[in-house]
């Protein structure tokens, strides 16, 4: 199994600034707008982000959620693994609200099918926007496009992206694996 660098921490870092300023281009004052990171890669970029708004671009009052797909995946009870919940923490209504969904990477589309799905159990949003790290962008099952991307790789199907968080993987980092 090799690996090769396709963004390093200083790059990381660069794309994080980049994709909050266009945040902040769109939705100016966040006063309807939420962030909602995705279980469970999502939420160390959405994290990420809302602390840039807030410390470097003075956004006030983010407001940041977290949710759990687990239980609207189409494969949910397909396979021989058993899929194990993570939290939801949604501390506001989404009714009327705009709402950016965050993920690590976009691949088939099919997470972020399921975040479209589970979010209609809090209400009816406004509009709903999709922002990803990496956009694996010639693997997808479903029409799904990212309004907010970081960086757009191409990948043979026996690859894989694994975005590593300083807060989780003890660095910030995106490597490309051949398996």
């Amino acid at each position: 199994m090799s690996q090769k660098v396709l963004l390093n921490a200083k790059e990381v870092n660069i794309i994080l600034h980049r994709l909050a300023c266009q945040l902040i281009e769109k939705h100016t004052d966040f006063s309807n707008t939420v962030l909602i990171g995705l279980q469970p890669r999502g939420v160390f970029l959405a994290d990420r982000l809302a602390k840039i708004l807030e410390e470097d671009y003075n956004v006030k009052n983010i407001q940041l959620g977290h949710l759990d797909i687990t239980f609207y995946r189409d494969d949910f009870r397909r396979g021989e693994k058993t899929l194990e919940a993570n939290t939801t923490k949604l501390n506001f209504l989404v009714e009327d609200k705009n709402i950016v969904f965050i993920d690590d990477v976009l691949h088939t589309g099919r997470s972020i099918r399921a975040a479209l799905t589970a979010i209609q159990s809090f209400g009816r949003p406004n509009a709903i926007e999709l922002l990803t790290l990496i956009d694996r962008r010639f693997s997808r099952h479903l029409p799904i496009q990212p309004d907010y991307r970081g960086r757009q790789v191409d990948v043979i199907n026996n690859e894989k992206v694994k975005v590593n968080w300083k807060e989780h993987d003890n660095e910030d980092s995106v490597y490309l694996i051949e398996k």
